[in-house]
Formats: structure tokens, C-alpha cells, sequence
């Protein structure tokens, strides 16, 4: 009886590392399908410095506005008159 068992062992033993070794080799298969997808789709890495975002540059809206004389004295009259009430409430 002893010889019955020792035999079934060793059977369901062999059973055992050959559904082992068909699924190495199964996965073997698999390892290699996914190398050489991955080399054919790898995109290089860049080296160096990342480059510097693109920046328009800033175009001007139109004429220069330039003020007249007339202008600059009253805004100088305004900013007289300002101080001086400033002034006043100062004391």
C-alpha cells in the first residue's frame, strides 16, 4: 500500500512541475512580447535643460500719448492744491 501512495506522490509531484514549467514558459513568452512592444514605442529621453516656454512679445497698442502743456499745468495745479489741504488739516 505504501508503494500505491509513493507512486500517486511522485505522479501528482511530476504533474506539478510540469504545469509549473508550461506556465515559465508561458510567461517567458509574454515577457518577451512586452520588451520589444515597449523599445519599439519608447520615446528617447530629452538630455539637458528644459527648454524655456515660447513668450510673444508684447506689441505696443498704438501712438505714444504724449501729454500737452495745458494738461501738465493743471494736474500740477490739482497736485498744489491737494498738498495744501493736506496741509491745512495737518495743523
Amino acid at each position: 500500500m505504501s508503494d500505491r501512495l509513493l507512486y500517486n506522490f511522485r505522479m501528482a509531484m511530476n504533474d506539478l512541475v510540469a504545469l509549473i514549467d508550461a506556465e515559465i514558459a508561458k510567461l517567458q513568452e509574454v515577457r518577451k512580447l512586452l520588451a520589444t512592444v515597449s523599445v519599439v514605442n519608447a520615446v528617447p529621453a530629452k538630455r539637458g535643460r528644459p527648454a524655456k516656454e515660447k513668450v510673444e512679445p508684447v506689441k505696443p497698442k498704438g501712438k505714444k500719448r504724449n501729454m500737452t502743456p495745458e494738461g501738465r499745468a493743471r494736474i500740477a495745479e490739482a497736485v498744489k492744491r491737494r498738498w495744501a489741504a493736506q496741509k491745512k488739516t495737518a495743523k
